[in-house]
């Protein structure tokens, strides 16, 4: 890995469980999309602690400028169970950068011991809302993506 990443847990919940008695597909998505707001959005990820600094990646990313996700690929590789108060472990970090997208892969484990039960990449395209088009990243968000940049998880064929 040659960049940072950003490590998470998110607590199980019943309702995560299916009928099989197993991590549903799609509450396995909801985890890792909430991990993933987490990232962006709110959580301190970078060291600058001055008053006018924001949480997030993409702190730096000017009004009106928002991320729409063009594509997700997720992989299944063991299956999960529900332990009660036992989090999901999310590992995020970006593994491509483009003019005006970037992609985020992402592992899940339901144990550190263990490896992901769960591997994803998220591509993303940055939307001017105002002019309805794509917008090219600036120096500074791409500095703040760069600083997690790193390979991605190896999907599948």
């Amino acid at each position: 890995m040659t960049g940072r990443r950003f490590d998470t847990e998110i607590q199980t919940r019943f309702r995560d469980i299916n009928v099989g008695g197993h991590v549903d597909n799609v509450e396995a998505v909801r985890v890792i999309d909430e991990a993933r707001i987490q990232f962006f959005m709110f959580a301190p990820v970078f060291d600058d602690r001055s008053p006018e600094s924001r949480p997030g990646l993409l702190r730096n990313r000017p009004a009106g400028i928002v991320e729409l996700m063009g594509s997700q690929r997720v992989d299944y590789h063991a299956e999960m169970r529900f332990i009660p108060y036992t989090p999901f472990l999310v590992r995020i970090w970006v593994s491509r950068l483009g003019r005006s997208s970037f992609t985020v892969a992402t592992q899940m484990r339901t144990s550190a011991e263990h490896p992901p039960a769960l591997v994803a990449e998220s591509s993303f395209v940055f939307w001017n809302s105002e002019t309805a088009t794509s917008w090219e990243m600036d120096d500074a968000v791409r500095a703040d993506l760069e600083q997690f940049h790193g390979p991605g998880v190896g999907l599948r064929p």
